[in-house]
C-alpha cells in the first residue's frame, strides 16, 4: 500500500474511534424496566415538554400544547432513515393498541426537503402490522433543527420521547423502541 492509502486508513480509524467515544460520552444511561417504572410513577416525575408547534401535512398548525391530558409518543424519524422504517410497525400498533385509551404517537418528520417528500411516503408506503398492509394512523408533522434543540438536540434517529397527560417527558430514548418496554411505559401512564 502507498503511503498516502495508509494515511487515508490511519485517518478513518481516528474519526471511527473518535465518533464512538463521542456516542458514549453523549447517550443517555439506560435503565431497567422496573426502575424506569418506578421513576415515572413518581408524582411531578420528569421535566415538562416544551413549547412545540408545527405543520402537518395538510399545513395545519399542530402544538404539542393540545395534546395536553394524553400520553404523547413524539417520534423523530425520517424517510430515508431504515431504522425509522423499521419502527413504524410498531409505533403503527401502539397507536392502534392504545389510542382509544387516551394515547398518541406524533411522528416528526425530520427531512431537510419537508412536506415535498414526507407527504408522498406516508400516502404511499404501507407496512406489515400483523400480517397485513397498514399506513401510518398517527399524526405526522414536519420538524427542524429547533424543534430537535426544544428536546435537547438529536444524536440520531429515530429518536422518541414519551410525555405523561400532565405534560411531563418521561422517557428519551435514541434507536429504535422496543415494543414490549415502550408498551410498559405507556401502560404505567393509562
Amino acid at each position: 500500500m502507498k503511503k498516502s492509502a495508509w494515511i487515508v486508513v490511519a485517518i478513518l480509524g481516528v474519526i471511527v474511534i473518535g465518533a464512538h467515544y463521542a456516542d458514549k460520552a453523549t447517550r443517555l444511561p439506560r435503565t431497567s424496566s422496573s426502575v424506569s417504572a418506578a421513576k415515572m410513577d413518581a408524582p411531578g416525575g420528569g421535566k415538562p415538554a416544551p413549547e412545540l408547534t408545527l405543520k402537518d401535512l395538510d399545513g395545519k398548525d399542530i402544538s404539542l400544547a393540545q395534546y395536553r391530558g394524553k400520553i404523547v409518543l413524539v417520534n423523530f424519524w425520517a424517510t430515508w432513515c431504515e431504522p425509522c422504517k423499521v419502527e413504524i410497525p410498531e409505533l403503527i400498533e401502539l397507536q392502534q393498541k392504545y389510542g382509544a385509551k387516551g394515547f398518541t404517537v406524533l411522528g416528526v418528520a425530520m427531512d431537510d426537503e419537508g412536506r415535498s417528500v414526507v407527504a408522498p411516503f406516508v400516502g404511499k408506503e404501507r407496512f406489515d402490522v400483523k400480517g397485513g398492509p397498514s399506513q401510518m394512523n398517527y399524526p405526522i408533522v414536519i420538524g427542524n433543527d429547533a424543534a430537535a434543540d426544544k428536546f435537547g438536540g438529536l444524536i440520531g434517529y429515530p429518536t422518541s420521547v414519551l410525555i405523561s397527560r400532565d405534560g411531563k417527558q418521561i422517557k428519551s430514548i435514541t434507536g429504535l423502541i422496543t415494543y414490549e418496554d415502550i408498551s410498559k411505559a405507556i401502560e404505567s401512564q393509562l
